[in-house]
């Protein structure tokens, strides 16, 4: 149990799922232990958007989600009329707040949660919401406890998130609304039309920043090869990469509202943002300062913490990257160790990349090496020198289609 005045964990959203909550977001949550090189598998996108989302919040929107028994009998209270007050956590540990009520212990049915919904009281579900442990029973949480709701069923369910560990819902009787309350956090579950309609406008934003990101991280990888490249493009393609994970979370949140109602939302950003979240770690390797697993890590985190605005200043993202934030971007040129071209080649081991980089410290020193030097490096040999030095070519000729194609 918290105490009453304990503030929220939960963190917001950015941007416009952030209003939808009764408050701003709090501290980011730690993205956990990042390895050296990042996965290329399919499941980095869930790794890296499940890493941003607060586990609480994603959890009981799973609970309620389209599709799900539990929201098959919210459903049928809000069609009624009826109005409802549900709590769902253990009952042993809120029996302090119950004041009369029915020990029930049954098992979960929405039909059986519509019927006791014509009671008065609160209805107090399992953890996992497949008992219905107590009905009828009246909430008596701390009253010195701060909200600023109006009705009797509202203002009670926001008290008793603060107070303890539980997820509250209260269905409106005469609005027909359902709010969901946790930690403090008001959210208030809207239609699915219009749910649908928000995921798809969010989607069309995330393809446009994919397309800009494709576009700056083109230029970049021409650069590198050339030997060009500025602080400037470096900058410009991390920037992009954020925003588009940003977007991603976001919708992220809506197909998880969506339930079932959300699987080709799903696919569509799952194909949408293939490769991103290795390629913003690999540029981060590539041009941190001090390329340590503590710096690695430190950086990562800066960079998923920081506010909207300090994204956009790109004396802030220098920072991040262990440069002097007053550095002139435009005109500072900078070198890659060769993680994210490499990273790109087919059936290479992030292991064996990170020998290479060791061996040779960068791109430019990798492009000039010889077939002979490259082979000497521990798990290379000949075989694999060839598909490297095929691999580079490869890139080089697909970029220089890429940038053909967006111009």
């Amino acid at each position: 149990m918290r105490r009453s005045g304990e503030r929220s964990r939960c963190s917001g959203l950015p941007n416009s799922g952030e209003a939808r909550w009764g408050r701003g977001p709090a501290a980011a949550p730690n993205p956990g232990k990042i390895a050296l090189m990042p996965p290329r598998s399919g499941e980095e996108l869930k790794e890296e958007l499940e890493s941003r989302q607060d586990s609480r919040i994603v959890r009981a929107l799973e609970m309620v989600a389209p599709g799900t028994a539990l929201r098959e009998g919210i459903d049928n209270i809000l069609h009624a009329h009826t109005g409802g007050l549900i709590v769902i956590g253990d009952a042993e540990e809120l029996a302090f707040l119950f004041s009369g009520g029915i020990k029930l212990d049954l098992d979960y049915s929405p039909e059986l949660l519509y019927e006791l919904a014509k009671m008065d009281g609160a209805i107090v579900l399992s953890s996992n919401a497949t008992k219905i442990a107590q009905v009828n029973v009246q909430l008596t949480p701390d009253p010195t406890i701060l909200t600023f709701e109006t009705g009797t069923r509202h203002r009670t369910a926001e008290r008793v998130s603060k107070q303890v560990d539980a997820i509250v819902i209260a269905v409106s009787e005469r609005r027909e609304v359902v709010s969901l309350y946790v930690d403090g956090l008001k959210y208030i579950l809207e239609d699915i039309p219009v749910v649908l309609a928000k995921a798809n406008q969010a989607l069309a934003t995330l393809d446009k920043y994919r397309s800009r990101l494709d576009q700056v991280s083109t230029r970049l990888t021409a650069l590198e090869f050339e030997g060009g490249a500025t602080l400037h493009d470096v900058l410009t393609v991390l920037q992009r990469a954020e925003l588009v994970t940003r977007m991603a979370v976001e919708i992220e949140r809506y197909i998880v509202e969506l339930g079932t109602e959300g699987r080709l939302i799903e696919m569509q950003l799952d194909e949408t943002m293939v490769g991103v979240s290795a390629d913003k770690a690999a540029l981060v390797h590539d041009y941190l300062v001090e390329d340590t697993d503590e710096g690695f890590a430190m950086a990562i985190e800066q960079l998923v913490r920081l506010a909207h605005q300090d994204l956009l200043d790109f004396g802030r993202l220098s920072e991040l990257l262990g440069y002097d934030r007053k550095l002139n971007t435009l005109d500072y040129p900078v070198s890659p160790r060769g993680f994210r071209i490499l990273g790109r080649i087919p059936r290479l081991p992030k292991l064996v990349v990170q020998r290479i980089v060791d061996e040779f410290g960068g791109l430019e020193e990798l492009l000039a090496a010889t077939d002979g030097e490259l082979e000497t490096v521990d798990g290379v040999g000949e075989i694999r020198a060839k598909d490297i030095r095929e691999g580079l070519r490869r890139q080089q000729e697909i970029n220089l289609v890429d940038r053909y194609l967006q111009t």
